[in-house]
């Protein structure tokens, strides 16, 4: 028999209470109710179903109530808060690139490095095609029971993708009744508007339960320039036109161009989108110990991202110029041009800049749709031996059409700047049949699948002096396609976007995995994990993971984890081809005088796997002379190594500028490996992926939660800490500092919440602190930020319940980056939306 400590029975209560109460609470494992029939439950990090048990890994568990109560509407927004986030996940306050998809980056490692599963078994990657990252709106708020965040490497337990970690999103199962939910959302300033209904039937049979839901949600969008600390956006790719930044006065003479354009009045903060999903969960006995389960979710989205008019850098042959091809159009530089100093550069060319609003804005739209089936058969080989086995398969689909409405062809452009030159050089509107020459409407489709065939066998090996050794062992097989079309245009390189290559292509992958727990004594237990994966892409890799807990006294618990761990190149990565992006940049030689500069992104189909070591050290401390009180602190340690990545653009691009004015010689490398030309020449800069990236990051977490009573009411504290210690990649320090390409790396992350309660209502006070950072690109001083959360929930009656809350409370305005990603700060790390006012009803019969 397993005797409870004081350290095990406060983390089995805490997270009861937890569960209850809607608190963040930091624990170590999610434990089942007592029954007269002990259970044995399966926890994240672990395939071994455990009695009363403990674990070593360090799991933070975020439950259904206190999503609601902090009124999140999204999977990514309630995750992105926790303080072990950093880095800048994409999500709804992400306008450029997103394509509407919503992912989390655990230690700010990257999206792809945190494995999302769904039940304990892997969910579909899914977005606009060939995505190697989890789309979290495919998973609807409303089908959720908690979320368990696993934050140590476990690659060796559930194989790629887990080296920063896991989250594990749990859904709500054997609901009995009948439940409606509505909630609602807008700013205070009357936009940013949020609504979904959500219903969810359960019924029970003999032996079994089947719960089935189904869920709808409208977000609307903001406008960066609807807000009035926006500062201007700074294009020097400008609506009337520019001939090599010269443009026509009022009277018809070149002079240099000194206006830019605000694309702030065209762009998003908060991105529109609406989904609709239906989810079901089914647990069934089918008689002689056999368990029938199955799950099912199918979510479509259709969201749209607005950003300023395609900007279009269309290069010009000089007639006369020994570049220009015989016969080929060219244009003639007339003396007043000359005079002014327009002359080709020395590839014959000169460029022209335009901002085409004539055509309108660029519109992006997604409708993608996602499928998931998973289904499962468990029994008992040996009622007496405890042996259990299960079977089960998962399906996953995602299909996607994106479009971008008022793209530009290029190649037609072109051709009607050689037409009508004065037209297009006079700085006045073109004509509605140049318009109709060159705005086209860009399609594309793609998509992702995935299947997955495991067995397994656990139960207990044999008894010691201390308890019986437990153990889990399997074989999986899993395989992974991905395809994505972009529209032809773009692939012949003929729009003014970057071009891009198609995507297609497969792998599989054949697991063998086995776990062993071992109580050496009644203090001391081991955890030990061994798996062997063999990919079809480029062979086989091992990881293993030990833990070790060691209950010191009744009121203290030690554990650590040491592990490795992999993370195998996705299709996109093996398969991708090449990729444009127009990276947030500064061009060192001065040449180029936008933000944006256009980098070809290339794959590489000899990718080899990533490989990882993580170390998680800490405590669990429950003081028995204060009741309700439990504390933890864990340091954690995440080396990567032969990371896929891309160097660095702008080190890049700094380096070789010092080679080619300054003659350092340690610079020359990264002319070559970024493709940069002569005198700072950028037309074909690329940036590789590679095996060279790598990734050191270190630091401590700290939990506190205490609940008490006093003046007749239920009180809840808790508290999270993240102090980063390092984060280094590609021999590049980030800590404690924030950029528009890489998001934040803040030394200290705080969260803390209070909440009072009795019998039918309850208030919460939610705080969030980013400290402040140094702004990478200038060097200067980036403030922190304190926001403030107030939320309240009433039960009107057994049937009735309702919540009202505000976020952001003192509306404070997001922090000035130099670089930002959008609107002079990085949406996806500071509130740029402000004060929020939300509420809900829930009616359950």
């Amino acid at each position: 028999m397993i005797k409870r400590t004081k350290v095990a029975s406060a983390i089995n209560l805490a997270i009861v209470a937890s569960i209850t109460s809607g608190a963040f609470v930091t624990t170590s494992v999610f434990a089942a109710e007592e029954k007269a029939k002990v259970e044995r439950i399966e926890v994240t990090g672990s395939r071994i179903q455990r009695q009363d048990m403990e674990t070593a890994s360090p799991v933070t568990v975020i439950d259904a109530a206190a999503i609601k109560a902090e009124g999140f509407t999204s999977v990514d927004q309630m995750l992105q808060v926790q303080t072990s986030m950093a880095g800048a996940a994409i999500g709804s306050t992400t306008n450029n690139g997103a394509d509407g998809v919503a992912q989390v980056d655990l230690r700010g490692m990257g999206s792809q490095r945190t494995l999302v599963l769904l039940n304990g078994r892997r969910m579909v990657n899914s977005g606009s095609g060939a995505n190697s990252s989890v789309d979290l709106n495919s998973i609807p708020v409303a089908m959720i029971a908690r979320v368990e965040i696993l934050k140590d490497g476990a690659s060796a337990v559930y194989g790629s993708d887990a080296i920063a970690g896991v989250v594990n999103i749990i859904t709500k199962k054997d609901f009995e009744g009948f439940q409606l939910d509505f909630n609602g959302s807008g700013t205070d300033k009357g936009d940013g508007r949020n609504g979904d209904v959500s219903a969810l039937y359960g019924f029970n049979t003999d032996g079994g339960n089947y719960t089935f839901g189904a869920a709808y949600s409208d977000r609307r969008g903001v406008i960066q320039s609807d807000r009035s600390w926006t500062p201007a956006g700074e294009s020097w790719t400008i609506p009337t036109g520019a001939l090599d930044y010269m443009v026509k006065d009022a009277n018809g003479k070149w002079v240099d161009q000194e206006n830019t354009y605000d694309y702030t009045q065209d762009s998003y903060y908060q991105t529109p989108s609406e989904r609709r999903s239906l989810f079901a969960n089914m647990t069934q006995e089918l008689g002689n110990d056999v368990v029938l389960t199955a799950d099912a979710i199918y979510t479509n989205r259709r969201s749209n991202q607005q950003m300023a008019a395609q900007p279009a850098n269309i290069g010009l042959n000089v007639c006369g110029d020994s570049h220009t091809p015989a016969g080929a159009p060219c244009l003639t530089l007339d003396s007043e041009m000359i005079a002014a100093g327009i002359k080709a550069n020395d590839k014959g060319l000169v460029n022209y800049r335009r901002r085409t609003n004539d055509v309108g804005p660029r519109i992006y739209t997604q409708d993608t749709d996602t499928w998931r089936l998973s289904g499962g058969l468990a029994g008992t080989l040996d009622v007496h031996t405890g042996m259990n086995w299960d079977v089960t398969y998962t399906y996953g689909k995602n299909q996607a059409k994106t479009a971008v409405e008022n793209s530009i062809n290029a190649s037609d452009m072109k051709s009607s700047i050689y037409a009508n030159p004065d037209a297009w050089f006079s700085g006045s509107p073109i004509t509605q049949q140049m318009i109709n020459e060159i705005g086209y409407s860009e399609q594309a489709n793609g998509g992702n699948e995935q299947q997955t065939l495991s067995a397994g066998l656990n139960g207990e090996l044999f008894d010691l002096k201390a308890g019986a050794v437990g153990f889990a062992l399997g074989a999986e097989y899993r395989r992974e396609s991905g395809y994505y079309n972009p529209d032809p245009i773009v692939v012949a390189g003929e729009s003014t976007a970057a071009q891009q290559d198609p995507t297609n292509g497969n792998y599989n992958v054949i697991s063998i995995f086995q776990e062993v727990s071992v109580p050496f004594t009644e203090k001391l237990t081991g955890e030990f994990a061994l798996r062997l994966d063999d990919y079809s892409t480029f062979g086989k890799a091992t990881t293993w993971k030990i833990g070790l807990t060691y209950t010191a006294t009744d009121d203290l618990m030690i554990r650590g984890v040491a592990a490795t761990g992999f993370r195998a190149p996705s299709v996109s990565e093996l398969y991708g081809g090449n990729s444009g992006s127009f990276d947030y940049l500064t061009d060192p030689w001065g040449k180029i005088k936008d933000a944006q500069i256009l980098v070809n992104r290339t794959s590489d189909q000899d990718l080899k796997p990533e490989e990882s070591e993580s170390y998680t050290a800490g405590l669990v401390y429950s003081p028995s002379y204060v009741d309700g009180m439990s504390v933890t602190l864990d340091y954690w340690r995440f080396k990567l190594d032969n990371a896929i990545a891309r160097m660095d653009t702008q080190v890049g691009l700094d380096a070789c500028h010092r080679f080619q004015t300054k003659g350092d010689k340690t610079g020359e490398a990264s002319c070559e490996i970024f493709k940069i030309g002569a005198n700072g020449d950028l037309d074909n800069l690329t940036n590789a992926l590679t095996n060279v990236g790598s990734q050191d990051t270190s630091g401590v977490d700290f939990n506190l939660a205490y609940s008490f009573e006093l003046i007749g009411l239920d009180w809840k504290v808790n508290n999270d800490t993240t102090y980063l210690v390092n984060f280094e990649q590609d021999g590049e320090t980030y800590t404690g500092t924030i950029d528009g390409n890489f998001g934040a790396y803040a030394r200290v992350r705080n969260n803390f919440s209070l909440s009072a309660g009795q019998d039918d209502w309850s208030v919460m006070y939610f705080n969030r602190y980013i400290g402040g950072m140094t702004d990478l690109a200038e060097g200067t001083d980036a403030d922190s930020i304190l926001y403030h959360n107030i939320s309240g929930t009433y039960h009107i009656n057994d049937m009735t319940t309702v919540s009202l809350g505000v976020k952001n409370f003192t509306d404070e305005k997001p922090v000035t980056v130099s670089n930002g990603s959008d609107g002079g700060t990085v949406p996806e790390v500071y509130d740029t939306i402000g004060r929020t006012i939300y509420g809900g009803v829930t009616v359950k019969f």
